[in-house]
C-alpha cells in the first residue's frame, strides 16, 4: 500500500515538473516575426496605454539586418509616417521585442532644426519643451561663434520623438543609435538589453527618463546628454566602458545598485538634483573630475575595487560615503567644498595599507566627518595612518583633532545625559518617553541591562520618531558612583581645555596666540601691582605718561592675540572663556586681598622686581626661578629695576615673558626681602602656567612640524 502512494507521488511530481516550462510559455508568449502585412496592421490600430494612444509592436521579433532591406525600408518609412504626420503625439511601444540589426532613431522621429524658430508643427506644450534647450544652445553657439571668429556654422539637426518610448525587457541584438534625439515625453527602458554599442549622445530627455535594471553588455555613451527630468538608473548594469561625459541632470540621478564593470567617465557631468549612487560597485576606473554636484553626492555602501577621481569637482553639500568600500585609490585633489560640504564616512571600510584617500594638504582633512566616534575609532585611525603616509601632517592632525572633539561629546554626553540603565522613571518622563515607553524600558533592563542607545528599537513601542529625539540626552552606561564621575569629569577637563586653547596639538597660531594675550594679561598685573601701591597719605602710583604707554602696549598684544585665536580656534568664544578660567581667577582673588589689607613695609619706594646688570642679552631661560638666589655672590649682581626711566614699561612685559615663554630680553625675577606673599604666589602661578604653557606649545610643534617631530621623539 504504502508503494502505491509513493509511486503516485512520483508520478504527479513529474507531470508537475513537465507542465511548468508549458505555464511559463502561457504566462509570457514568444516573440513573432514582425512582417509588412503586420507592421501595417499594428500600425492603423494603435492601443491605449496609460491614456496614450501608442502604437503596439510587443513580443514581437524586428529583424533589420542588412540581409533583410526590404523590410528595413518599409519598417522605418512606414513607422516614420504614422509617427511624425500626427496631430496629437503617438507613443512606441517595443516592450518584450528583438530587435536584431542596427536599430537608428533618428530614422524615426521627426527632423527639427537644433536652434531656431520653426516650431510650428509641435503644440504650444511641446513648443515650450524644446525652448527650454534651444535658448541655451543658441546662447553657446552665439558664444563660440564670437570666441572663434568662425563663420555661420550649417544648422544642426535633432530628432524629436513627440509621444513616449518604451522599451521594457526589450532585447537589442545589435548596434543602437538614440544620438542626437528629443524626447518629448517620457522613454521606460527598465529591464532592456542592449548587446552591442549604444549610443545617446547629445540626448534631451524631457520628461523622467527610466532605465530601472537596464543591461548595457557592450560600450554606452550618453555624452552631452540632457536631462529635465528625474533619470532613473537604478540596478543598471554597464558590463562595458559607459561614458556620461558633458551631461547635466537638472533633478535627481539615481543610479543605486548598480554595477559598473568598466572604466565609467561622469568628466564635467553637471548634478543639479541629488546624485544617489547608493549600494553601487564599481570595478573599473572612475572619473568624476570637474563635475559639479549642486546638492547631495550618495555614495553609501558602494564599492569602489579601482581608481576613482574627483579631482576639480564642485560639491555644493555633503558628499555620503557611509558603509562605502574604498579598495583603491580614492582623489579629491583640487576639489571645491561649499561651507556646510563635507565628506561622510562613517563606517567606511578604509584599509591605508591597500588603497588611498587623497586631496589638497590642508583641505582635505578638514571635511572628512563622522557623527559619531563609536564604531568609527579605527576607521580614523586608518585615516590618520593614510595621510601621515602621504605626509600630509596637517590633514592628519585635523583627523586627531575630529577624533578627540568626538570624544569630549561622549564625555559630555556621560556627565549630562540620563543613564537608562539607572534613570528614574520620573527622569525618564521628563526627556520625552512616554509611560508606556517607560514602562517598556523599566521592564527591559530588570531582564538584562541595555548596552546601546540603539536597543531602544528593538523595545515595544518605541519609534524612530522617539529615538530621534532623545538620543543626545540619554546614555547607556554601568552605575558608576561618585569617583567615577569625577575621573570623567577630570578627562573632560583636560581634553576641552586641550581642545579649545590648543585645537589638540594642531593649531600653533591658536597656541602663539593664547600665549601673547596671556603674557599681555600679567604685564599689566605686575605693572599694577608694582606701580600702583597707594593713594594717601604719600600717593605711589604711576605717571600718566608710563600708564599710557603700558595700556597701549598690552592692548596692542591683546588684540594681536585675539586676532590670532579668532583665526585659528573652531570656537573662540569657548577659547576665551577657557583662558579667561585659567589665567584671571586666581590673581583676582590675590589682587583684592592685597588691595583690601593694603601694604606697609620696608622699601616700599623701591620695585619688587630686580634685574641681572651683569649682561644684556636675548636669553633662554630653560631653568630660571623667579625668585632671585640667596648666595651673596650672585645677590651682588641684582639691582631694584628703575621707575624714573621712560621704558620702565618694558620690564614688565619682558617678566611676564621670561614667566611663561622662559626666554626674554634681560633676567627679572623678584626680590626675597620686604616682599609681600600675595605678590609672590601671583608670580609663582604665572611661572607654573608656563610650565604647562611651554609643553603644550612644543607639543603642538612637533605635531605641526615634521622636521621638530624627528627631534623630540628620535634625538
Amino acid at each position: 500500500m504504502m508503494r502505491r502512494w509513493l509511486l503516485i507521488l512520483v508520478l504527479v511530481v513529474g507531470l508537475w515538473l513537465h507542465a511548468a516550462p508549458a505555464w511559463g510559455a502561457i504566462a509570457q508568449p514568444d516573440r513573432v516575426p514582425l512582417t509588412v502585412d503586420s507592421l501595417q496592421q499594428r500600425l492603423r490600430h494603435p492601443i491605449e496605454l496609460d491614456g496614450q494612444s501608442t502604437l503596439d509592436l510587443r513580443r514581437t521579433i524586428i529583424d533589420l539586418r542588412p540581409e533583410n532591406t526590404d523590410f528595413r525600408a518599409a519598417f522605418y518609412r512606414a513607422l516614420r509616417d504614422r509617427l511624425v504626420n500626427t496631430k496629437e503625439p503617438l507613443g512606441l511601444d517595443l516592450s518584450y521585442a528583438l530587435v536584431r540589426g542596427e536599430f537608428n532613431m533618428s530614422d524615426l522621429g521627426l527632423r527639427s532644426l537644433l536652434y531656431g524658430e520653426e516650431l510650428d508643427v509641435y503644440t504650444e506644450e511641446e513648443q515650450a519643451q524644446l525652448q527650454r534647450d534651444r535658448r541655451r544652445i543658441a546662447q553657446l553657439s552665439q558664444l563660440s561663434r564670437s570666441l572663434l571668429n568662425q563663420l555661420q556654422p550649417l544648422p544642426l539637426q535633432l530628432t524629436v520623438l513627440r509621444g513616449p518610448l518604451r522599451l521594457t525587457q526589450t532585447q537589442f541584438e545589435d548596434v543602437t543609435n538614440f544620438a542626437n534625439t528629443f524626447f518629448l515625453q517620457g522613454i521606460e527602458a527598465s529591464g532592456a538589453i542592449f548587446g552591442q554599442a549604444t549610443d545617446w549622445s547629445d540626448t534631451r530627455f524631457s520628461q523622467p527618463a527610466r532605465f530601472p535594471g537596464t543591461v548595457f553588455q557592450s560600450t554606452v555613451r550618453f555624452r552631452s546628454a540632457l536631462f529635465f527630468e528625474r533619470a532613473s538608473f537604478n540596478q543598471a548594469r554597464f558590463q562595458a566602458a559607459v561614458t556620461f561625459q558633458g551631461s547635466e541632470f537638472r533633478d535627481t540621478a539615481n543610479f543605486s545598485k548598480s554595477i559598473f564593470r568598466d572604466g565609467t567617465n561622469l568628466t564635467r557631468v553637471r548634478f543639479e538634483g541629488n546624485a544617489d549612487f547608493a549600494q553601487t560597485e564599481w570595478q573599473g576606473l572612475t572619473e568624476f573630475d570637474r563635475s559639479q554636484f549642486a546638492k547631495a553626492l550618495f555614495l553609501p555602501e558602494a564599492t569602489l575595487a579601482q581608481p576613482t577621481t574627483f579631482r576639480e569637482a564642485q560639491f555644493g553639500q555633503p558628499v555620503n560615503l557611509r558603509g562605502a568600500a574604498l579598495m583603491n585609490q580614492v582623489d579629491f585633489g583640487d576639489a571645491s567644498f561649499a561651507p556646510g560640504a563635507y565628506l561622510n564616512v562613517a563606517g567606511m571600510q578604509f584599509n591605508p595599507d591597500e588603497a588611498k584617500l587623497l586631496g589638497n594638504r590642508g583641505q582635505i582633512g578638514s571635511v572628512i566627518s563622522v557623527p559619531t566616534l563609536q564604531g568609527n575609532e579605527t576607521l580614523l585611525r586608518n585615516v590618520v595612518r593614510n595621510f601621515r603616509s602621504l605626509e600630509q601632517i596637517s590633514d592628519a592632525n585635523q583627523i586627531n583633532y575630529l577624533t578627540e572633539e568626538l570624544r569630549l561629546r561622549e564625555l559630555s554626553k556621560f556627565l549630562a545625559g540620563v543613564n537608562l540603565n539607572s534613570a528614574a522613571e520620573a527622569k525618564l518622563l521628563r526627556i520625552g518617553f512616554s509611560e508606556h515607553q517607560v514602562q517598556a524600558i523599566v521592564q527591559a533592563r530588570s531582564q538584562q541591562r541595555l548596552r546601546s542607545s540603539t536597543d531602544l528599537l528593538k523595545l515595544e513601542g518605541l519609534d524612530l520618531a522617539t529615538y530621534v529625539k532623545v538620543r543626545d540626552r540619554i546614555v547607556v552606561s554601568d552605575r558608576r558612583g561618585l569617583v567615577g564621575w569625577l575621573s570623567t569629569a577630570t578627562q573632560w577637563l583636560i581634553l576641552s581645555s586641550l581642545l579649545w586653547l590648543t585645537a589638540f596639538g594642531t593649531s600653533a597660531g591658536l597656541v602663539l596666540g593664547v600665549g601673547v594675550m596671556a603674557i599681555a594679561l600679567y604685564a599689566l598685573l605686575f605693572w599694577l601691582v608694582d606701580r600702583l601701591r597707594r593713594l594717601r597719605p604719600v600717593p605711589i602710583v604711576p605717571t600718566t605718561e608710563e600708564s599710557l604707554w603700558m595700556l597701549g602696549s598690552t592692548g596692542t598684544l591683546a588684540l594681536l592675540g585675539l586676532s590670532a585665536i579668532i583665526n585659528n580656534a573652531e570656537f573662540p568664544l569657548r577659547t576665551l572663556l577657557c583662558l579667561g578660567l585659567i589665567t584671571l581667577p586666581v590673581p583676582a582673588v590675590l589682587l583684592t586681598r592685597l588691595y583690601r589689607q593694603g601694604r606697609f613695609h620696608d622699601q616700599l619706594t623701591v620695585s619688587y622686581f630686580m634685574e641681572d646688570g651683569s649682561m644684556r642679552e636675548l636669553r633662554i631661560l630653560i631653568n630660571r626661578l623667579p625668585i632671585i638666589p640667596k648666595f651673596p655672590f650672585y645677590r651682588e649682581r641684582y639691582t631694584n629695576i628703575l621707575w624714573d626711566r621712560r621704558w620702565n614699561w618694558m620690564n614688565y612685559l619682558d617678566l611676564s615673558l621670561n614667566n611663561l615663554l622662559r626666554f626674554g630680553f634681560n633676567d627679572i625675577r623678584l626680590r626675597d626681602e620686604n616682599l609681600p606673599g600675595l605678590i609672590t604666589t601671583l608670580v609663582w602661578y604665572q611661572w607654573s602656567l608656563g610650565l604647562l604653557y611651554i609643553a603644550l606649545l612644543f607639543w603642538t610643534l612637533s605635531r605641526t612640524i615634521p622636521g621638530l617631530n624627528l627631534l623630540i621623539y628620535f634625538k
